[in-house]
């Protein structure tokens, strides 16, 4: 039982690198193109969505691992015991965030899924529509908040993650090594943030909205 444990949890820490740290890496740059205009965005969403085998590529490239990881993440969440009231230690608050932001990670995920990729694949919306349908979405205060906080657990979960990773995998073994890492990943937690708020304030801008029917862009 214990070497089916360690098993899923190096799983679990794998997926979380490889393939879903670069999916959300990959997502952030294609969120961030909106901040180039409507056209940009637009272009890279039809690129990604040309790519051969792509619906194969996102159920057992994305998909299936973020789901394994995240399901398997709310069991960690579940049963970890945190001691951050007894001891306080930056890194037991760190752990303790870890499993918050991963369960609002998921949350957010299955929400944004549903309002995005999920509404294209049942033929409620077109790929080059997206960018429309995220202005509809966070010019609502409720929504663009709750997006926000949903960017930044996510990218909080990932940062923090990949400190663990470095350190379960045995790539940083010494405390210098160790504090070192926590600046590298604290520092691209801020730069992910700021690029995802960015790009949600541009889907924000008027060329984002829907033009009035019979009108020319």
């Amino acid at each position: 039982m214990a070497k089916n444990s360690y098993l899923f949890r190096k799983v679990h820490s794998l997926l979380g690198v490889i393939p879903v740290g670069f999916f959300l890496i990959e997502h952030l740059l294609t969120n961030y193109t909106a901040t180039k205009g409507h056209e940009e965005f637009v272009k890279q969403i039809e690129w990604l969505s040309s790519l051969p085998l792509v619906l194969f590529l996102e159920i057992f490239g994305i998909w299936l691992p973020l789901l394994y990881h995240a399901v398997y993440g709310l069991y960690v969440a579940y049963t970890a015991r945190n001691n951050v009231t007894n001891y306080g230690y930056f890194r037991n608050h760190m752990f303790l965030w870890q499993r918050v932001t991963g369960v609002i990670t998921f949350l957010f995920v299955a929400w944004h899924f549903f309002e995005t990729r999920f509404q294209v694949a049942i033929g409620a919306a077109e790929h080059g529509e997206l960018g429309t349908h995220m202005n509809e979405i966070l010019t609502n205060p409720v929504y663009f908040w709750f997006y926000v906080i949903g960017v930044l657990a996510a990218s909080f979960h990932f940062c923090n993650g990949m400190w663990s990773f470095l350190v379960s995998w045995g790539i940083t073994v010494g405390p210098r090594a160790q504090k070192f890492s926590t600046v590298i990943w604290l520092v691209m937690f801020v730069i992910m943030g700021t690029m995802f708020i960015l790009s949600l304030t541009a889907f924000q801008g008027s060329e984002f909205q829907q033009l009035p029917v019979g009108a020319k862009g």
